[in-house]
């Protein structure tokens, strides 16, 4: 069987396409070269890799386990070109971390810039994703390592908690509300809601579980930042959710009242996400084992 890396990506698109014309132009070839190729491929293998459909095509089991190798295999060598790339331009390594919003948010960036200044060598590409999308990207081979909530199963990877990410509502001065000390996601979820732009890690976690309860978020606004609705969330435009250490730091900027859910989703912890020490670089696991003794 000789496949090359080109043979991987055409297969890997086509598959993410589900459609040979499609991934074709994903793979930047002709649809009839990508047809011939693809025949090649299967015809290599002796396996037949898609089953043919009138609106396109989908993966045989023989297909999945070429396309979850084919993945582990493009993204190391993705990896690979960024960190010799990284040295062709005098920088010695490369680090690619994925991060839920809180961790992007809190827990990173004090962390990030005491390990950076003490590896001057190092750099890190930093990717905010859902912690789902995290699970995915290291399960299928696409990232190494990333910052998770334990409320996401992590299926057969590695989990390592790293600090307390408790979600809270905080609701403005003079809220029927605001003589609670905490509150359930579901008695809440009737209200006018701030909340962050579509397409952030957090607010589509928090929209998840409130279509488990079969009542979608009503939003005032969305705002592209924790503080914006802390902002909005004090001059009585609605009420929002935040991790509890961003709303008690904002606390002391806006006025409002912080009730911690009591929903089992939102006692979360962030985790170190990996699916085995062996599979990380020297330079994760350096970071990683930064992380574990940092107690700003």
């Amino acid at each position: 069987m000789r496949l090359d890396l080109y043979d991987l990506k055409l297969v890997v698109c086509i598959a993410d396409a589900g459609s040979i014309t499609h991934g074709a132009r994903c793979a930047n070839l002709a649809v009839g070269s990508a047809s011939e190729r693809l025949k090649n491929i299967e015809d290599d293998t002796g396996v037949k890799l898609f089953s043919r459909h009138p609106r396109g095509v989908s993966l045989t089991e023989a297909g999945e386990v070429l396309v979850r190798h084919a993945r582990e295999i493009l993204s190391q060598q993705e990896r690979l070109q960024a960190e010799l790339g990284a040295y062709a331009k005098g920088v010695r390594g490369k680090i690619k971390l994925y991060a839920n919003t809180s961790a992007m948010a809190e827990y990173l960036p004090g962390r990030l810039a005491k390990w950076l200044s003490e590896h001057p060598d190092v750099s890190i590409e930093l990717e905010e994703r859902t912690s789902a999308d995290i699970i995915n990207s290291i399960s299928n081979g696409i990232a190494e390592a990333g910052l998770v909530s334990d409320a996401v199963d992590a299926r057969e990877l590695m989990l390592e908690p790293m600090t307390d990410d408790r979600l809270a509502l905080i609701v403005p001065p003079s809220h029927p509300f605001e003589r609670r000390d905490k509150i359930s996601f579901s008695d809440v979820i009737t209200e006018p809601f701030i909340g962050l732009y579509p397409g952030n890690a957090l607010q589509d976690y928090i929209n998840e579980h409130a279509e488990d309860l079969g009542r979608p978020l009503t939003y005032r606004v969305r705002m592209s930042s924790f503080e914006g609705i802390g902002e909005m969330v004090s001059s009585s435009i609605g009420v929002g959710v935040l991790p509890v250490s961003v709303a008690e730091r904002f606390s002391k900027k806006f006025h409002y009242h912080i009730l911690p859910l009591t929903d089992q989703w939102a006692r979360r912890r962030i985790c170190i996400c990996y699916k085995t020490p062996d599979s990380l670089s020297p330079a994760m696991r350096e970071l990683i084992d930064f992380l574990r003794v940092q107690d700003l």
